[in-house]
């Protein structure tokens, strides 16, 4: 009995101990950036380094804040995110439910033309739209940070999957109460699926959030530049001051830790949803 007890702990306790490694392995990273940001320049550039500052240097923070308009940068972080993810699930929703509910000529043919966007690189099709863009008159605008990204193939992709594993039986009890298509959708079906939109914004909101290469080509004002571009500020022709840059990161970093903390339960329900079909 002893050898059986011991034979199932050992792989027990050797898998929870692999667990940590690994945690810890994603973590240190962040623990790292943090503990950075709070030294001073001579500190970040010590060897062998240390991993905890001597002196805590929150003044490192005030310092990133002045340089620039950082204030405008998180605005406009915060204003492109959100508007470019409500946006995309706007038009996502109805057009996965049409995918996955619905019968009309070129359904497959256009479903599948949605999902190649997958495929292509953004760095492929930049020229043509910023021609388009600037033909509208749109550079320099939230128009051209937001209106380009309204359809988003994954988002599409994933929604309609999870639609399409909806039984049959929720579409029949909404005919016999006669219900609208947009009743339908959205007190019956959405909130069966609710941890799959809830994944669905946070990933579309973390990508706009991150977004650099957008953001630098479709504009050369200051007044519309995100924290993504502010972080280039902390570059110089001096060098790096690597307290300053991971100051910033941190604040970058943060209200996506935010977010996921809040957003985690229903994160996980989501890929045990996922699983269980």
């Amino acid at each position: 009995m002893n050898k059986r007890l011991m034979g199932e702990t050992i792989p027990r306790t050797a898998g929870l101990f692999l667990l940590l490694a690994i945690g810890l392995i994603y973590l240190f990273p962040f623990y790292w950036m943090i503990v950075t940001s709070l030294k001073t320049l001579p500190e970040t550039l010590a060897f062998p380094p240390t991993f905890f500052p001597k002196q805590l240097k929150f003044e490192n923070y005030l310092e990133v804040w002045k340089t620039g308009p950082f204030p405008r940068y998180v605005f406009n972080s915060f204003l492109v995110a959100i508007l470019t993810t409500a946006l995309q699930l706007v038009v996502a929703i109805p057009a996965a439910y049409a995918f996955s509910r619905k019968r009309f000529m070129g359904s497959k043919i256009t479903y599948g033309l949605i999902l190649s966007g997958m495929m292509l690189p953004m760095q492929v099709v930049i020229i043509p739209i910023y021609l388009l863009l600037s033909e509208l008159g749109w550079i320099n605008t939230y128009a051209a940070l937001t209106i380009p990204y309204m359809v988003s193939p994954f988002a599409i992709f994933l929604l309609t999957e999870s639609f399409k594993q909806l039984p049959d039986d929720i579409i029949d009890a909404a005919k016999l109460e006669q219900l609208s298509e947009v009743r339908l959708i959205w007190s019956m079906m959405l909130p069966l699926i609710k941890q799959i939109i809830v994944t669905v914004t946070l990933l579309l909101f973390i990508t706009h959030w991150n977004d650099l290469f957008w953001v630098l080509i479709m504009t050369s004002s200051e007044k519309l530049h995100t924290l993504t571009v502010g972080m280039i500020k902390l570059t110089n022709t001096e060098g790096t001051h690597w307290q300053l840059l991971m100051a910033g990161n941190v604040i970058l970093v943060t209200p996506i830790v935010i977010i996921y903390l809040f957003a985690s339960k229903h994160i996980k329900s989501a890929f045990t949803y996922s699983g269980i079909k």
